[in-house]
């Protein structure tokens, strides 16, 4: 897979990448894969966004991520929020945390970043018996006309190296990788949410993305970054923008025994 590296994004990853709305914590607490108290570790965390929706609802966190960088805007934006969450610079595949020390281990929009098989088998490693894995996603969903479709292209122009677009979820490799490292009970749920984004801020979330902030260099960045808001006040004019996204989670739990 093509070199990403977060880390250069951290500023624009902090403020500009929206998190998982309240709808998607209330189904999982509703349903019991997570609950207050529990002992949670996110993988993939970068700035923190998933790890925080689970402190703020009562889980003692622990969060992991490779980008020092981004942990540090983790830290910066958990004194906001007044959560206090232990943050942790390593691997997923490799976390050197102790065995059965979690009731349940996240990875929100970073699964496919990872080996997923040895993340998986990580994961198991770390959960109590009974412990769950949650996978889960919100991607920006490209429709025919629309602003995330038209952003994608430009990507592409700026970056034909990236090839990650129009790709909105469910992905249906999760389920095959938690069923090979042994989880069971595995379910999913998906809805369709809109997020808003100024023109200033759906330019800073595109920046904060693979395909631009986290593999271009400065330069490119921000030729990127004019082509951009001039598609969005040609084409696009209306601001704020209601931007379709996509949330999405595969559940499943390690066996008791």
């Amino acid at each position: 897979m093509e070199p990403y590296d977060f880390g250069k994004t951290a500023a624009d990853y902090g403020r500009h990448r929206a998190g998982f709305p309240a709808r998607f914590f209330e189904v999982l607490f509703r349903e019991g894969k997570a609950r207050p108290g529990d002992r949670l570790l996110d993988l993939g965390t970068g700035t923190g966004a998933l790890a925080r929706g689970f402190a703020l609802r009562g889980c003692e966190v622990t969060a992991l991520d490779i980008a020092p960088t981004l942990l540090d805007e983790a830290r910066r934006l958990d004194r906001q929020a007044g959560v206090a969450i232990t943050y942790v610079n390593g691997r997923a595949e490799e976390t050197g945390l102790p065995s059965r020390a979690f009731d349940v281990v996240t990875a929100g929009q970073c699964w496919h970043w990872f080996d997923r098989n040895r993340a998986a088998a990580e994961a198991r490693r770390l959960l109590v018996p009974g412990g769950r894995l949650i996978i889960a996603h919100l991607d920006w969903v490209p429709l025919p006309g629309n602003v995330v479709e038209a952003t994608e292209h430009l990507i592409a122009e700026h970056n034909p190296r990236w090839t990650l677009g129009g790709q909105p979820g469910p992905h249906a490799h999760w389920f095959a990788d938690a069923a090979i490292a042994g989880f069971t009970d595995i379910e999913s749920f998906a809805f369709d949410h809109s997020v808003e984004y100024s023109h200033e801020g759906w330019r800073g979330r595109i920046r904060a993305s693979a395909g631009v902030g986290a593999s271009l260099d400065p330069s490119a960045v921000e030729r990127f970054d004019a082509a951009h808001a001039q598609l969005l006040e040609e084409r696009f004019p209306g601001n704020p923008l209601a931007v379709p996204h996509r949330v999405w989670a595969v559940t499943a739990s390690k066996p008791k025994a």
